[in-house]
């Protein structure tokens, strides 16, 4: 008869291996890993629960750094009229970080800076980026129809 296919090989014998995950690494790690994320990786890390934040540090170096990263893409950089405090991540993310931010988080910048690819992902095209056009038009597509109704609503409110 046929060796049995793999699907149907018992595994009662087999002790399953553990997935590793972020959360089983060892803290020095942990560490490693959060020294090379840009800031907005790090805040968010930083926030995803009590331990990261005591041990994700995202400080004054780092803002600047990803401020001179974004300098350096010619990337719109928040604190151009001196607006940009640094003492906290609160005051760092009131006003035009937290809009520079959410655009990153969308992929924004990547369809902006045509040639650059990735700015997240560092790769060569963004995946991210058909998505993104796909999302304009609907939205366009839904904003055009909704824009239509209102005019179709006015002329039909004018007749009367």
């Amino acid at each position: 008869p046929p060796p049995p296919s793999p699907s149907q090989t018992p595994t009662t014998d087999e002790t399953p291996t553990p997935k590793t995950t972020l959360a089983s690494l060892p803290p020095e790690l942990h560490v490693l890993i959060s020294q090379h994320l840009p800031y907005p990786d790090a805040l968010s890390l930083k926030h995803t629960n009590r331990y990261f934040s005591l041990l994700v540090d995202t400080g004054v170096r780092l803002k600047i750094a990803w401020l001179v990263e974004r300098r350096r893409l010619h990337l719109e950089c928040p604190g151009n009229g001196g607006g940009c405090d640094l003492g906290s991540d609160v005051r760092f993310c009131r006003g035009s970080v937290r809009l520079l931010m959410q655009r990153r988080r969308e992929h924004v910048e990547c369809e902006s800076r045509p040639g650059l690819g990735c700015l997240i992902y560092g790769t060569a095209e963004c995946a991210q980026s058909r998505r993104f056009k796909v999302r304009v038009k609907r939205w366009m597509r839904t904003r055009v129809s909704v824009e239509l109704w209102g005019v179709v609503m006015a002329v039909v409110m004018g007749v009367l």
